[in-house]
């Protein structure tokens, strides 16, 4: 059965993409490591069984590193715009938006590039009426339902929080859901955050761009 595989993503425009990795790396780098990152990420979407890719974007891809790059692995996927107030209505908005009638949803951000194709296969083919992969740093960064519309659930969850895995869990909870667990990995906050991913993953796009921050 085909599933909306959604990425959640912001262009990787210096000054706008993954700011918390300066001073370590300079603007450009880090929008440079933001770029390789979504485009690890694109390519492990596109090679997942029976997943339709939609990307919901927020920012000016005409500004961004790799801009023409990415935009040409874009054209391989639906991309949608992000609206609302707050990354926590985004994401609910994202969710009514992304699918087609009776599709689940598994949604994934950008900044998690150790993901494999393998990976989100098995999340999307869970049995549970939702999903939650942690974050190691208290976070997450996949939520699967079975029905999107209990993404309306999200809404005044507090997002990038050292709590915000387990407030998130909670609210799932509190609508009647019962959300499995995925394994727990790092996403990309902090420069330590980076190096850590890139050896979980040394041969992408991604780890490359890290080693290039000296």
């Amino acid at each position: 059965m085909t599933f909306c595989l959604l990425i959640v993503a912001k262009a990787p425009v210096p000054g706008f993409a993954k700011t918390r990795l300066c001073p370590s790396a300079t603007p450009e780098q880090a929008a440079e490591i933001a770029a390789a990152s979504l485009l690890d990420t694109l390519e492990a979407a596109l090679l997942t069984p029976d997943a339709r890719v939609v990307v919901a974007m927020t920012g000016e891809l005409g500004e961004a590193v790799r801009g023409t790059e990415i935009a040409a692995v874009l054209r391989r996927t639906e991309v949608i715009p992000q609206r609302g107030e707050g990354f926590d209505l985004r994401l609910v908005n994202a969710h009514a938006d992304a699918p087609r009638p009776g599709e689940p949803v598994l949604q994934i951000g950008m900044d998690t590039p150790q993901v494999t194709p393998a990976l989100l296969a098995e999340a999307a083919d869970r049995p549970e009426d939702s999903v939650l992969g942690p974050a190691e740093d208290g976070g997450w960064w996949a939520l699967g339902l079975k029905d999107p519309s209990h993404a309306k659930a999200l809404a005044g969850v507090p997002m990038s929080r050292a709590d915000t895995g387990r407030q998130t869990l909670r609210a799932l909870t509190g609508i009647g859901l019962r959300p499995g667990v995925l394994p727990t990995l790092s996403d990309v906050d902090t420069f330590a955050d980076a190096r850590r991913v890139a050896k979980a993953a040394p041969h992408g796009r991604f780890a490359r761009a890290v080693a290039e921050v000296r």
